[in-house]
């Protein structure tokens, strides 16, 4: 059978982050994508125009019914935006021995909150010590430890801040740094530095919640953490490479781009 994951995270209208990403990217890896729901937003390239949280019951019911009879090979989790519904995925999460790829959504691209600051200390001592690999971006790091990055240099630092909550591997994420698209995955123990060339393209809507779905999806099919994690940064970077104009704003990444170029699963 196909490995399914399940992504838990908010809808974007748009189609370029959010639910949407995580199943065109699980489509593209060649992995079966489910869906819980965690929130509406009124999303396109120039922001986002209005959130509405889903009820917790609404979640925990959509998460048991398909894992309960499908099956689950992977967890990725996004938006979470209230105290209430971290500390129930996280409940969740904790009951389902799978990988668990927590993606700790803080702000979209354009700069909208998507987290309560009400829900920082359960995303800490929930969320985080649920999951598998962490995968803070530079900002979302600052807002969860308060250790902010300034060049290559503070990423030892910030992973070992993350790792304090619990997380088996820290994945920490420099591309706000200049230079090279340069992130940082370690356990604590053993290092791997993971860079990319920088790439002229400013259609880059859903890089985050792109590079964990391919994270969680790469581990559905059975991958040790750190290839894993190599595989799907290869992804990502050519659906930024790809990455096109929509809307009068930041377009999307292009989740398609491995299968046209006849590569399904790179």
């Amino acid at each position: 059978m196909r490995p399914a994951v399940l992504t838990v995270a908010g809808s974007d209208s748009g189609g370029g982050a959010g639910i949407q990403a995580d199943l065109k990217t699980m489509l593209a890896l060649g992995v079966h994508g489910m869906s819980v729901v965690t929130a509406v937003t009124a999303q396109n390239s120039l922001g986002v125009q209005g959130a509405w949280e889903l009820p917790v019951e609404a979640v925990r019911a959509q998460y048991r019914s398909v894992v309960d009879d499908i099956g689950v090979r992977a967890v990725k989790t996004g938006m979470l935006s209230s105290a209430r519904l971290v500390e129930a995925v996280a409940e969740l999460l904790a009951g389902t021995d799978v990988p668990a790829v927590v993606d700790p959504v803080g702000v979209s691209k354009h700069g909208d909150p998507l987290l309560a600051a009400s829900a920082l200390d359960s995303v800490r001592t929930r969320l985080l010590p649920a999951a598998t690999v962490a995968t803070p971006n530079l900002d979302e790091v600052a807002q969860l430890t308060g250790v902010r990055v300034e060049s290559e240099a503070g990423m030892r630092e910030a992973a070992q801040a993350v790792l304090a909550f619990g997380p088996r591997w820290a994945l920490i994420k420099g591309g706000h740094l200049p230079g090279e698209a340069v992130d940082l995955l370690t356990d604590g123990t053993e290092e791997h530095w993971l860079r990319a060339p920088r790439l002229d393209n400013r259609h880059t809507h859903g890089t985050g919640c792109t590079l964990a779905s391919a994270i969680a999806a790469q581990l559905a099919k059975g991958q040790p953490v750190p290839q894993a994690v190599r595989a799907a940064k290869e992804y990502v970077t050519g659906a930024i490479a790809a990455g096109f104009a929509l809307g009068a704003g930041i377009g999307p990444v292009d989740h398609g781009w491995a299968l046209r170029r006849g590569t399904p699963g790179a």
